[in-house]
């Protein structure tokens, strides 16, 4: 039997009973979520469970219906992602808003560029942002050729960590990584995992959207599962077991209905 967790409060950021509709589509119905600094949380549920709904509630993409948001114990109404922005809350997309053909410490600075002169004579000041980029990057464990590179050579995990890097350099106090390793091969999933778990070690809080059990398993201290905008609940690692989160990922009774005796012919599988 799985154990709830008992979620402490003051925490950096806590949803309450958040519930969202789209017309008659109910997208999210009393979900609770509670992140710590230096915690990561595993969000996982499979598609179309509400993982992207709520992480746009908790990022002033969408308001929600129902529930509160609470940001250190405080309740927030988050009317668009710069309020979020403006409270530390960073939430990286799989597209990760990066230009490709530009160099790396122009993505970095990308929409905040330092500059030197004024009036007409106002410029990049590129020799602020190659220094600022390589040092925040090496913090995080990244080492970059060169900062002048284009980002479109940098791989997947390099990108991801990358934007990372950029988030918590801008004042993150909460990364929201959405789907970080979906398109990654076994590689560089580590690798965007491993400065998941920098970014932990610098007090940074994280919810970590996943569907793949596996990778969530090697970072998250807590996971909340999600199936089709309802919660299962909040459990620490060391009260649930991998097959437990994957059952009820999959839909927990309901699939046992469905398919009886599944688990002990299929030995279960986390893409």
């Amino acid at each position: 039997m799985t154990k709830e967790v008992a979620i402490e409060s003051p925490a950096l950021l806590e949803a309450r009973g958040l519930g969202k509709t789209f017309g008659g589509v109910v997208a999210l119905r009393g979900v609770s979520l509670s992140v710590r600094a230096g915690e990561v949380v595993g969000l996982l549920g499979d598609n179309g469970a509400g993982k992207s709904t709520l992480i746009k509630c908790l990022s002033g993409v969408h308001r929600p219906d129902e529930g509160s948001i609470l940001v250190d114990g405080k309740s927030v109404s988050l009317e668009n992602p710069r309020e979020a922005i403006a409270l530390g809350i960073a939430t990286v997309y799989q597209d990760l808003a990066m230009i490709p053909l530009m160099s790396i410490a122009r993505n970095f600075f990308l929409g905040s560029e330092p500059t030197v002169g004024r009036g007409l004579l106002r410029r990049f000041d590129a020799r602020t942002a190659d220094r600022v980029a390589r040092l925040e990057l090496a913090r995080m464990g990244i080492d970059i050729r060169s900062t002048t590179q284009a980002v479109g050579t940098l791989s997947g995990g390099e990108r991801q960590s990358l934007a990372i890097a950029r988030a918590v350099h801008f004042g993150a106090r909460l990364l929201i990584l959405d789907e970080p390793t979906s398109a990654l091969g076994v590689k560089e999933a580590a690798i965007v995992l491993r400065y998941v778990d920098s970014a932990r070690e610098r007090g940074v809080g994280v919810i970590f959207i996943t569907h793949n059990v596996r990778h969530a398993w090697a970072v998250a201290d807590t996971f909340t599962i999600l199936n089709r905008g309802h919660s299962y609940g909040t459990f620490r690692k060391g009260d649930v077991s991998r097959d437990e989160v994957l059952h009820m990922m999959a839909g927990g009774s309901d699939l046992d209905r469905l398919r009886p005796g599944a688990d002990s012919k299929d030995g279960g599988t986390d893409s």
